[in-house]
């Protein structure tokens, strides 16, 4: 069993079925996932703003977020990261959010699975190796090329 931090482009594909539902289920069962505590806020976030889309019903919504709030995912406090995960921010010239996750992946000596290509196109475009291979995409560590 692997550990893995995870970030709300997963953790959403586990409720509403999406591109990577498959994929993220299979992630989900098979492997130990944590994530900073900001998790529960942006799950939040993006099922509202699924809501507002009417991508989804708000008793659709609620029932996610039902889910979501008792899924296995140990959630890391994320105090002790906030000069870590400026660091990361400054130097990739991305938002801090998205940061804290790739923080906790190495706090934590593990990768970070995303979704979100435009942090893996930066990611790869980073000056620090160490970063970028501290994180990986969905597809990949779906394939077992974590």
């Amino acid at each position: 069993m692997n550990t893995f931090v995870i970030d709300a482009s997963i953790a959403i594909k586990w409720v509403v079925e999406e591109e990577g539902t498959r994929e993220a289920l299979a992630l989900y069962r098979g492997n130990k996932l944590i994530a900073p505590d900001l998790l529960v806020a942006e799950c939040a976030n993006v099922l509202w703003k699924k809501r507002q889309r009417n991508e989804l019903s708000k008793e659709e919504a609620l029932l996610a977020a039902g889910l979501l709030q008792h899924a296995e995912i140990e959630l890391m406090p994320t105090r002790s990261l906030l000069e870590a995960a400026t660091r990361i921010a400054i130097e990739l010239d991305h938002p801090a959010y998205d940061c804290l996750y790739l923080a906790v992946a190495a706090a934590n000596e593990c990768r970070f699975v995303t979704s979100d290509e435009r942090l893996l196109r930066k990611l790869g475009q980073s000056q620090s190796g160490s970063l970028h291979e501290r994180a990986i995409s969905l597809k990949k560590a779906a394939a077992g090329t974590a």
